[in-house]
Formats: C-alpha cells, structure tokens, sequence
C-alpha cells in the first residue's frame, strides 16, 4: 500500500482512481513513466517546477496532497470492483471529513462515479460538498486516456487551479 501525503487545511487533495503496478513498485504515486500527472499539475500552474514522482513529499510544501479511492494495486483501474470502488469512495469521504482540504481533486470520472453513485458526472466542479471541501473531476492522466492530450490535461488543471486559488 503506498502512503497518502496528506496533512490538515491542503488547498487540494489530488485523488488517484488506485496505484498501478509502477507506482506499488516504487512507493511513489503516478510512478509510472508515461503518466501525464507531475507534467500536468506542473504545466496547470500548481507546482513551479515539474516534480518527479520520489518528490511527492514537496506538494506539502505547496498545500497539495495526494491519496487513491481505492488502495489495491493494478495494471489497469478497469481491474476494480465496483464494490472496491463504493468502499473506497466511503473511506474517502471520511478522509476528507478528517484532514478538511478545501478542494477534493478526482483523477478519473468513471471512478468518481461509481465510487458516488453519480452515473451522470461530468469533468469540472460538482455539486457535491463533502462537509466543507468542494469536488472537481479531472480526466485520468494515466497514458492509457488517448482522450486527453497532455496540454488538454494541463488546461483542465488549470480551470482547477485558478478555482482553488484564495480569495
């Protein structure tokens, strides 16, 4: 099981759908070479320089954080139940009660929406609060999501990262 990195009041708690194999691998989230997320947060305006995975820790540094809906290792997020993904979307919510970030990021819509029950969510800012933090779907940047192309994924965190920027 990878650690979270995760501490109270983040500006935003990045939710992976689970680690992949790479990720189990190392210790690392989003280890895996060809995954767009340190290139997209980089390019999105969340981070001044792009991290590499073993650099996870710093997003602290910056009010950021990083956990997964559901703890299981895989090769590929269609390998989940959709019971692991309703049981992980419970632990999450009880995640976010307890560290309060006050954005909830979700990487990935089709977890988001069995993990919630939400067969209808669409990418961007949902209706849901979980207690005080706001949710925001973002495409899977695993390489394996030809929908998004690397600068899309960046625009997208961008709309995420203005949004989530103090008043």
């Amino acid at each position: 099981m990878i650690p979270d990195v995760i501490a109270p009041d983040l500006r935003v708690l990045f939710c992976g759908i689970n680690p992949g194999l790479m990720s189990e691998a190392t210790g690392h989230h989003f280890a895996r070479p060809g995954n767009r997320f340190w290139p997209a947060l980089h390019q999105g305006g969340f981070t001044p320089r792009q991290l590499k995975p073993a650099e996870q820790e710093e997003l602290l540094d910056y009010r950021l954080g990083i956990t997964n809906v559901v703890p299981r290792p895989s090769a590929k997020a269609d390998e989940l139940t959709r019971t692991e993904l309703v049981a992980g979307g419970e632990q999450l919510v009880a995640k976010v009660l307890k560290y309060q970030p006050e954005w909830l990021a979700v990487v990935g819509v089709t977890a988001y929406r069995d993990a919630f029950a939400e067969p209808k969510a669409k990418m961007g800012r949902q209706e849901r609060v979980i207690g005080s933090t706001k949710v925001w779907i973002l495409p899977n940047p695993s390489g394996l999501n030809a929908h998004y192309t690397l600068p899309k994924l960046a625009a997208v965190f961008a709309e995420l990262e203005q949004a989530s920027r103090p008043a």
